[in-house]
């Protein structure tokens, strides 16, 4: 099919030009003396991605499903009681995960499009009088649901329950996108992965650690491997690997990070939620619904629209992608032909966004639900133009004014 594939699931996401063209180079002797400059500079300049001055970013050859095991090995033992919120697909992979390896793991389960419950978090750690729980277990992004949850809200009912359990947080689907505030919320155990809000291929597993994690990764026991902290520590003092890094994905992370300092995070953050209040405007124009259980909760990373009963969202999604070259997410789960997802983070703008969302009605029609061809399309255009102050010609006027001068 002639032109660029329209790539909009929430991941992997669109890598930019520049970030391939970092990548396109020779290998390097990761084991000269020059190498640790580009080492110490990754790590330095995750920390403002994770929002913090005191985190430990450690990057391993994996994804985000091993970056939960970096933590979980490392900062727990088999054996160990785990208290973990269960609100979708990748919450409920997150369980599991720790579950295959060895932990005990006693999960509170809310509808699929809810949040993380701190109240329920708190109540249970005020049962738990002998302080058995070793650590807590959220995702921030559901990446399945589209919802956010408030982590702040999580930290403070641990603090409020006088609980001392380690606070583990996937923020797969929202480092790099949403603001994330590790410091703040005293995060122990933060997960990212490169194929997100970073820019980046799949291949890179990020984890961002607390003092109090690291202090306990460098405790004696449990059995690990590959993701044993305790050498990763001491190489990257160095400014080294303890093995073979993905070299061009650190190369290519070294101009995702590049990209971020250019733009300013916090224009980041603000471009993510612009964006997806564009989509948000489109979904309501056609008449569906979010998966997210009330406004507060919805990502500005990926939404998560729920077809209209007796529709199968997998056709929608397959007339996406063999009639427009369009890739959807789809609904993972219980939530499996009841939603498509249309991811909007990393490298996307909002004409990048209007062909997605002209797909998407394209789609919808094709397959049997009613929308009016444009009316989403319309709505994002809309509320953009009014978040640039566009109105009768403003910025036309002042283009023509700047030229001028």
């Amino acid at each position: 099919m002639a032109g660029r594939h329209f790539l909009f699931v929430p991941g992997p996401t669109n890598v930019p030009d520049r970030v391939l063209r970092a990548m396109a180079r020779p290998m390097v002797d990761h084991r000269s003396s020059a190498f640790p400059a580009l080492t110490t500079g990754l790590l330095r300049d995750l920390r403002p991605v994770f929002g913090t001055t005191a985190g430990q970013p450690v990057i391993f050859a994996a994804t985000g499903t091993g970056g939960w095991e970096v933590a979980l090995v490392n900062a727990c033992r088999p054996g160990d009681r785990l208290l973990a919120v269960r609100n979708g697909q990748f919450s409920h992979l997150f369980v599991d995960a720790a579950q295959r390896l060895g932990f005990d793991v006693e999960t509170i389960d809310v509808p699929w499009g809810e949040g993380v419950p701190a109240d329920a978090i708190e109540q249970r750690l005020r049962a738990d009088g002998g302080a058995a729980i070793r650590a807590v277990l959220v995702v921030h992004n559901e990446t399945a649901t589209g919802v956010t949850s408030d982590i702040g809200a999580v930290r403070a009912a641990i603090d409020a329950a006088g609980h001392p359990a380690l606070l583990f947080v996937d923020g797969v689907s929202s480092v790099g996108s949403i603001p994330f505030r590790f410091d703040d919320w005293r995060v122990d155990a933060a997960i990212a992965g490169s194929q997100k809000g970073l820019m980046l291929p799949p291949g890179l597993g990020i984890v961002c650690l607390s003092e109090r994690a690291l202090g306990a990764a460098l405790e004696p026991g449990g059995a690990r491997g590959f993701f044993d902290l305790r050498p990763m520590l001491q190489a990257n003092a160095d400014g080294y690997f303890p093995y073979t890094p993905a070299l061009s994905l650190l190369f290519g992370l070294r101009e995702a990070l590049d990209m971020f300092a250019e733009e300013g995070l916090p224009n980041v953050f603000a471009r993510h939620a612009r964006l997806a209040s564009g989509v948000r405007a489109a979904v309501a124009e056609w008449g569906l619904a979010l998966c997210a259980a009330r406004p507060e909760l919805e990502s500005n990373t990926v939404s998560a629209v729920v077809v209209p009963d007796g529709a199968d969202a997998r056709r929608v999604i397959d007339l996406a992608f063999r009639r427009y070259d369009l890739s959807l997410g789809g609904g993972l789960g219980r939530l499996a032909g009841r939603v498509f997802r249309i991811g909007h983070l990393g490298d996307v703008n909002e004409l990048m966004l209007l062909g997605a969302l002209a797909g998407v009605e394209m789609s919808l029609a094709d397959a049997g639900i009613d929308v009016t061809l444009g009316s989403g399309v319309a709505a994002a255009q809309r509320l953009w133009r009014r978040s640039y102050g566009a109105t009768d010609g403003a910025i036309e006027s002042a283009a023509i004014t700047a030229g001028a001068s």
